[in-house]
């Protein structure tokens, strides 16, 4: 059999220590603590309601008789029994956490048969005595019977905040009962001492309905003081909790503050220094004995100190919130350290003086090194605007001669030459384009290198620009015995939007590539169109030949600069090494991307891949350009001034006009064009930008200033890069053309601006 042990203790110190106040409270006045409860006290009273029972069996067996006796003992003992060993099971189910819902309601039945037991025995005198023939109990008076049951409904009253319906069912039968003792002999309803017990009957219910409801708010009473106490002892134990681990968190703190690599100071209301731990020894030089009462900036500021740095230290303590600034100390050896500070205010108890931490990085180490990359920096930016001055010099100075050697190789080109004299300017033309376009291609990496290279696009014939540029290159194949095949997609588009110029710089480069390493065979272009994501076409160009391939360990490599297969094909096919490189780099930059497959003695194939945009125009897109002839033809009339410093360039500018009508003049410099402009008024200037005396730039500055018809200027220059452009377009010129220059495209640029000056005159 289970073993309750004490029923006053039903948890432990350790479990109920887990739980606080309120908690506790909360388990104690719930409805199944307080049904706990009314089932402890059950079973720990069983013995003295016992005794009182064999005390009230004895009285009877003694007054009245020892069968009355025995009956009211049997009677009341028995439901006794059997309300406590109910009491018993249901407490064993209440701990081991059973629904007390069912528990509560048969509880309630067997108070209910406990109250009719007691309300039997105590009215035993009246039922044994008739029952079992005794005449005894004839004359007894109903005090006993009543005063039993009083007792009974005083003990029924106090566990009615524990178990009410219990309570309630037991108060009703000792309620009813008195009445049923006065009625159940023969009764005169009109004696006067039936009416007085009577009414002493109903008094002494009313009585007991007071106690009732004086026991009830006592025990509310209790409550509510007892709520009020939990509440401050779980407030005082929150409390001490808190201060517990504030302590805890100090102790803490403190550890990692001794302990930490950053130095910590605690600093007073008036900038005293209080404490400090090792690390600002380490990091300062200073013991805290030397530091403590005095100022940190006495100690570590020096005449290199930012003084706006200690104001900014000195507003942010004024202003009593945290701040962070970097500050220029000095180690007490004599050496610079830069310390970050993170000043953080503390406010004293009771809002007294404020104090603050300072937690302080030496970040010496850092500033050398931001310090060191700046100057790298700097000595970088030197070094490409050296290169850059560089390139645009040597641009420029062979530009210069090398337009004089083109031009003059063009016009001897078209005199009566014999065999050996053609071969000897075709050489030299070849070889003066040679050199240009490696001239070229040095210039675009490097814009590509500092990223300014531009992208231009505008609508073009996609047609024409393949056309125009396998019609330059199929001649080479031609001269090796090699075929150019071009194989279009039959929905192929023909205008596009884009920048044809870059398109036609990489096609050169990869066909021209092609061509040179293929010694037999043929060489073929395949270009395919497909829709793209963003509306427009998506180009696919293929230069695929019979060439002699390239090795699969070489293939990631040979898209870098001055890259080829191996030296041997540098010295057999020449060739500086740049155009793939370039070629890559424009693809890119064009939202593209070139790809190699290739095959040792199979040949190579390059696919590149761009966007393009569809063009608005349509067919009238493009209008044919005019035959040189009739360019010729459109010039009559047309008063053309030449600034131009250099002798070479004027005699081959006018030779490559003398077949013309225009009116020619020539300044030497800027200073001349501007005074020539003002006297002649000129309908075209083609303006050289490097002059003595004053440049392009100026002279075009000062002319854009007259209220007079204005010219159409047009560089002619040997600066090459896209800022000369710029600014070029910036001062007021119309056009941007570099040298050298050939007789076509100076007639074409005339042409073109001629047309726009006759369109102005009319219109």
């Amino acid at each position: 059999m289970t073993t309750l042990g004490k029923p006053g203790r039903d948890k432990s110190g350790e479990e109920k220590s887990k739980r606080g106040p309120l908690a506790q409270h909360h388990d104690r006045y719930s409805r199944d603590g307080l049904f706990q409860r009314y089932l402890r006290g059950q079973i720990s009273f069983v013995w003295p309601r016992v005794g009182f029972l064999l005390m009230v069996g004895l009285v009877l067996w003694v007054v009245a008789s020892p069968l009355t006796g025995v009956m009211t003992l049997l009677v009341t003992c028995s439901a006794e029994a059997i309300n406590w060993l109910y009491m018993r099971h249901a407490y064993r189910l209440v701990k081991a956490g059973a629904d007390t819902k069912p528990l509560r309601q048969i509880s309630t039945l067997t108070a209910l048969v406990h109250g009719v037991s007691l309300a039997l025995g105590a009215a035993s005198p009246y039922w044994a005595e008739p029952l079992f023939g005794d005449a005894g109990a004839i004359e007894v008076t109903p005090i006993f019977t009543i005063g039993l049951l009083a007792s009974a409904a005083i003990n029924a009253g106090l566990t009615y905040p524990f178990h009410r319906p219990a309570a309630i069912a037991r108060l009703i039968v000792f309620a009813i009962a008195p009445f049923l003792v006065l009625v159940s002999g023969p009764t005169d309803y009109h004696d006067m001492a039936f009416q007085l017990q009577l009414a002493g009957a109903l008094i002494l219910c009313g009585s007991l309905t007071w106690h009732l409801i004086f026991v009830v708010r006592s025990f509310e009473r209790k409550r509510s003081g007892m709520l009020t106490q939990a509440l401050q002892q779980q407030e005082l134990e929150g409390a001490y909790q808190r201060l517990l681990d504030q302590q805890v968190e100090a102790k803490r703190l403190a550890l990692v503050a001794r302990h930490a690599n950053d130095s910590v100071l605690l600093i007073d209301g008036k900038n005293r220094v209080q404490w400090v731990n090792e690390a600002f020894t380490r990091i300062t030089g200073y013991r805290f004995d030397e530091i403590l009462g005095r100022e940190a900036g006495e100690l570590l500021n020096h005449p290199g100190t930012s003084q706006e740095t200690v104001r900014k230290i000195k507003a942010g303590r004024r202003a009593r919130q945290p701040f962070r600034v970097e500050i220029l100390n000095r180690h007490k050896d004599g050496r610079d350290i830069w310390l970050e500070t993170n000043q953080v205010p503390i406010l004293g108890s009771q809002g007294g003086e404020m104090s603050y931490v300072a937690i302080e990085r030496d970040i010496t180490v850092a500033k050398q090194n931001a310090q060191q990359l700046e100057e790298a920096r700097q000595a970088a930016e030197k070094g490409g605007r050296a290169k850059a001055d560089f390139l645009a010099t040597m641009s420029h100075e062979i530009r210069t001669p090398m337009n004089g050697v083109i031009g003059m190789a063009q016009l001897l080109e078209e005199t009566k030459l014999d065999g050996d004299q053609k071969l000897y300017t075709s050489t030299i033309l070849s070889s003066a384009k040679t050199l240009l376009a490696l001239i070229n291609d040095i210039l675009d990496l490097s814009k590509l290198d500092e990223g300014q290279i531009t992208i231009n696009p505008c609508d073009f014939d996609l047609h024409q620009c393949i056309d125009e540029t396998t019609r330059l290159l199929r001649t080479q194949a031609e001269i090796k015995g090699l075929t150019l095949d071009v194989e279009r997609d039959v929905d192929l588009p023909r205008y596009l939007l884009g920048d044809d110029h870059r398109l036609r710089q990489i096609l050169n480069n990869l066909v021209g590539n092609a061509v040179k390493f293929t010694e037999k065979g043929r060489v073929k272009i395949t270009v395919e169109s497909e829709p793209a994501k963003a509306g427009g076409a998506m180009l696919t160009f293929a230069v695929s030949d019979t060439g002699i391939g390239i090795p699969k360990d070489m293939l990631t490599g040979i898209f870098e600069r001055f890259s080829q297969a191996d030296a041997a094909i540098s010295r057999r096919f020449g060739g500086s090494g740049l155009g793939l490189a370039i070629s890559r780099r424009l693809a890119e930059a064009m939202g593209g991307r070139i790809t190699v497959t290739s095959e040792i003695g199979s040949g190579s194939c390059f696919t590149l891949r761009l966007p393009f945009g569809l063009a608005k125009a349509g067919e009238a897109l493009l209008a044919p350009a005019p035959a040189v002839e009739d360019h010729e033809g459109m010039l009559p009339g047309l008063k053309v001034l030449v600034a131009e410093d250099n002798r070479v360039n004027r005699l081959l500018i006018r030779k490559f006009l003398k077949d013309t009508a225009v009116e020619l003049d020539f300044a030497h410099d800027g200073a001349e064009a501007v005074d020539k402009t003002k006297l002649w008024g000129p309908d075209i200037i083609l303006m050289d930008v490097s002059m003595p005396v004053m440049d392009g730039l100026e002279a075009t500055h000062i002319i854009r200033s007259w209220e007079q018809d204005q010219p159409q200027i047009i560089a002619l220059t040997a600066n090459a890069f896209d800022t000369d452009r710029e600014a070029c377009l910036a001062a007021g010129m119309n056009e941007f053309v570099t040298k050298p220059i050939s007789r076509k495209r100076l007639l074409e640029v005339l042409t073109a601006f001629a047309d726009q000056r006759r369109m102005q005159m009319t219109g």
